[in-house]
């Protein structure tokens, strides 16, 4: 077995009139190239983006062919007037039932012996539905104007939201986190194994190498979320589900903001401990406390939103803050001051950690031979 190297990182090499940002710019292009040039990564991120669709499109039309006894039996019953009969003529899985005027179609609506009634628009406009508590996404994706949506009793948070929700928004962030910190992780570990770590480090110094390294998985894994969030948005509006976006709006607000700075908290994690190896083999020991770091929250918030006490506890702990803060907002449980409270917090133990993870990565990622212990790293024999 080789003896390790103590060599200090090359911190001075760089090329005197290239800025220290310049070059953690270019190290982050190298890394975004090579993973947009991965199939695997594009084919998987395609899957995940349609699965997120279909799970939202089938969901939907579960959900409202056995929201009533009409669309259980196969036909669905909608008041029209005069003016809108014609446009539900031919229109299979709907039965047309003939009101007087809007009043009696509202008030049909209302007492439940239509599921939706069907109005003249104003002027020349796309027909009007009315529903009781939710959009008729079936009708509203039948119909060949395309309609306004009313709903006399907007929906609030029911009891199949109050799981979803918190399950998405710790799905998204722990699938993101886990994938990308997961790939920082084993690019640091090969770069060391095949020493193309010691060819970069004589160009770009240890630190600007890791922060290249967190700021272009940060891109990559803000871009993947946020096509994820657009493509579940486009769902529910293909679906008719806009009482759901204008329930979700302001939380999947927050949520980006805690995902954008709880990234780079995990990233500069994994980054840090996958310098203390030199084989990818030997990576599970020191990647396993940073990715219960990211689990255990995620079942905390999952299993815990019911519980006010817990759900406040893990809004501002940093490690959590991401999921469980975005999932009070939703439950309408906080003052308007706690998310930016929570946001001051993480953002100042993000810093704190990117500064002590960037100091491990530098101090032992030309480290080779047998694991280096963290203890070893930070104390006196790494300072000497």
């Amino acid at each position: 077995m080789s003896a390790p190297t103590t060599g200090a990182p090359v911190t001075d090499a760089a090329a005197p009139t290239t800025s220290p940002a310049r070059l953690a710019v270019l190290v982050a292009e190298r890394e975004i190239t090579a993973q947009l040039r991965n199939r695997a990564f594009i084919i998987s991120t395609l899957i995940l983006l349609l699965g997120i669709l279909a799970g939202i499109v089938i969901g939907s039309a579960v959900s409202h062919r056995s929201s009533s006894p009409a669309a259980a039996a196969g036909v669905a019953k909608v008041a029209v007037v005069p003016a809108t009969a014609a446009d539900l003529q031919g229109l299979a899985g709907f039965a047309p039932v003939p009101v007087a005027d809007e009043a009696a179609a509202r008030a049909a609506v209302t007492d439940g012996s239509v599921s939706a009634a069907l109005l003249p628009g104003t002027g020349t406009g796309s027909p009007r539905i009315v529903a009781l508590d939710a959009a008729p996404g079936a009708l509203v994706a039948a119909l060949t104007r395309a309609p306004a949506v009313e709903v006399l009793n907007p929906a609030t948070a029911s009891d199949a939201m109050r799981f979803l929700v918190p399950f998405a928004f710790g799905m998204v962030f722990l699938m993101v986190v886990m994938v990308f910190g997961q790939t920082i992780a084993q690019n640091t570990i090969v770069e060391k194994q095949t020493r193309v770590v010691e060819v970069l480090l004589s160009a770009v110094p240890a630190r600007v190498l890791m922060a290249g390294k967190v700021l272009g998985n940060s891109v990559l894994a803000l871009g993947q979320a946020a096509a994820m969030a657009l493509v579940a948005l486009l769902a529910l509006r293909i679906t008719g589900q806009d009482h759901v976006i204008s329930l979700v709006g302001a939380p999947i607000g927050w949520f980006v903001v805690f995902f954008v700075v709880g990234f780079v908290l995990f990233a500069a994690m994994f980054a840090a401990a996958a310098s203390l190896v030199s084989r990818v083999e030997d990576a599970g020991p020191v990647v396993m406390p940073v990715t219960l770091l990211g689990l255990l929250p995620f079942y905390l918030v999952l299993f815990g939103a019911g519980n006010p006490v817990l759900m406040k506890v893990l809004s501002y702990v940093p490690f959590s803050s991401a999921m469980g803060m975005p999932v009070r907002v939703y439950l309408g449980d906080v003052a308007w001051w706690e998310p930016i409270a929570s946001l001051v917090l993480l953002v100042a133990t993000t810093g704190a950690v990117v500064v002590l993870a960037a100091l491990v990565y530098e101090r032992s990622v030309l480290r080779t031979g047998a694991r280096v212990r963290l203890g070893e790293v930070l104390g006196r024999r790494a300072t000497a």
